[in-house]
Formats: structure tokens, C-alpha cells, sequence
């Protein structure tokens, strides 16, 4: 007979035992559907702000959830799941548990349905509309071949879009965004849209009623710096990025498949 293995051999993934904490488990998955501070997980969980607290703290310790202050009010922060690092754990927990479960997963797509009464409509909105909303806007379609209705305005809309907005999709996409205008989201009343996507803060909390589904991606301006040369640029391929990312996770939910090939930014 073999010898028994030592505990710390047979110990669980990192993953694995972050995770099966039902109100870890309960964090993650309320996460998985959008960016919250922490008095809305506190009601969404139903538990004590202390205890959530501490719990997010061991969930950013291991990578699988990360935070950032608030745009609207510096005393808040928002947190968001980090599901590429999630999707990593879990191929390194299979790895774990047997060599054929070794393969990185890629985000899982639900069949399609063959026959739509319409298209899916999304609409990303920011206070600009200079840069992340349309990048948001112009990566779903790119990534979806025009298959879901997409569009993108601001609260308090600048003239045009960010030449670093244009820059980057072009690189890195080979999307042209040139002569694109910036909407007012008073422009789109009237419509109605699947999911609204807000991703600034500060819109987020003005930002009408467009539909009966709405999701908040926190994220930095990348303009907000002013910065015109390479050190600014950069921080719109940061942007871009994170952006694909979130893009390429909300494709499942809108049951839509990618059709084109990953590009990295």
C-alpha cells in the first residue's frame, strides 16, 4: 500500500478554499454581475458591514476581487470581481485536482438561439462620452459583428471624441472611430435598451431609466489627466484593456458569440 499523503499535499487550491465560504461564494457572485460599494453588497448579502468587510479584504488578498475609490465620492469604494484571475484559479484548481483538467477555461458561451425576434440592445453611458462609453460601444460591436444594437452617450457629453479614444481602437482593434459624434443621453429618450451600462461613477448617479436591466462598470477616466502625449495614451490602453475584458465576460450574458479573433491591446 502507497503512503498517505501529508496534509499540505492534499491541502486545496487557493481558489477552492476562498471560494467555498458560502458568504465569500455569495460576494463573488453578486460581483459577477457588476461593480457595487460596500453598503450595497451589505444589503444585497443581507449580513454586518464588519463582516463583509473583512471578507472582501481576504477576497482582495487573493486576487479574485479588486477595488477602487469613487469617482462620485472619494469615500467610497467600488468593488469589482476580477474574472480573468478567477478563470485562472479555476484551471489551476483542476490542474490540482487531475492533469486533464489542466486547460485555462475561456468564457463560457450559451448556445445561440437559432432564431431571434430581435437583436439584444446595449447601451454604455459615462459623463463624457469621449472615451470609455464609446470604446465600450465600438469593442461590443466589433467583437459581435454588428449583431447586438449598441450605443453609447453621456450625461454632460465634451465636444468630440478623445483623439486618445480614436487612437487606441485603431491600433489595437483596427477599429476607425474618426468623425464619430458624442450624444447627450436626453438624445436617446424614448428608447428602450436590454442592458444600460453605466461606467463612471458620477453618471452612474444621474443616469435615467433606459431599460430593465442595469449594470455599473466603475472605471477611471483615462482623460481625466489632460495628458496629450504617450504617458495619456497609455492610459487609454489601460482603459481599452479592461474595457475588452468586460466586453468579452458580458458577450455570454447577451447569449451572443465572439466572431472575431483576440487582439491584445
Amino acid at each position: 500500500m502507497g503512503t498517505r499523503p501529508s496534509d499540505a499535499a492534499v491541502a486545496p487550491p487557493e481558489f477552492v478554499r476562498l471560494a467555498a465560504h458560502p458568504l465569500r461564494w455569495r460576494l463573488l457572485t453578486e460581483l459577477a454581475d457588476g461593480d457595487y460599494r460596500v453598503r450595497e453588497l451589505v444589503e444585497r448579502v443581507g449580513e454586518p458591514q464588519n463582516l463583509v468587510s473583512y471578507h472582501l479584504r481576504l477576497l482582495r488578498d487573493g486576487g479574485l476581487v479588486t477595488a477602487r475609490r469613487s469617482s462620485f465620492d472619494g469615500r467610497d469604494s467600488y468593488y469589482h470581481l476580477d474574472l480573468e484571475h478567477c478563470a485562472e484559479g479555476l484551471a489551476a484548481s483542476g490542474a490540482a485536482l487531475h492533469p486533464a483538467l489542466s486547460q485555462a477555461p475561456a468564457p463560457t458561451r450559451r448556445p445561440v438561439a437559432r432564431e431571434r425576434s430581435r437583436r439584444a440592445a446595449v447601451l454604455f453611458v459615462c459623463t463624457g462620452n469621449s472615451a470609455r462609453s464609446p470604446i465600450a460601444e465600438a469593442l461590443l460591436r466589433h467583437h459581435t459583428a454588428g449583431r447586438v444594437t449598441t450605443a453609447s452617450a453621456g450625461t454632460s457629453p465634451k465636444p468630440q471624441v478623445h483623439p486618445h479614444a480614436v487612437r487606441v481602437l485603431r491600433e489595437s482593434f483596427g477599429i476607425d472611430l474618426s468623425g464619430r459624434h458624442t450624444q447627450h443621453v436626453d438624445d436617446l429618450v424614448g428608447r428602450r435598451f436590454d442592458h444600460v451600462i453605466t461606467l463612471c461613477d458620477k453618471a452612474r448617479e444621474v443616469c435615467p431609466e433606459f431599460g430593465p436591466r442595469r449594470v455599473h462598470w466603475s472605471m477611471a477616466d483615462p482623460g481625466a489627466a489632460g495628458d496629450t502625449g504617450q504617458a495619456g495614451y497609455a492610459a487609454f490602453q489601460h482603459a481599452a484593456a479592461d474595457i475588452d475584458t468586460r466586453i468579452r465576460y458580458l458577450m455570454p450574458v447577451l447569449n451572443t458569440p465572439e466572431t472575431v479573433a483576440r487582439s491584445e491591446p
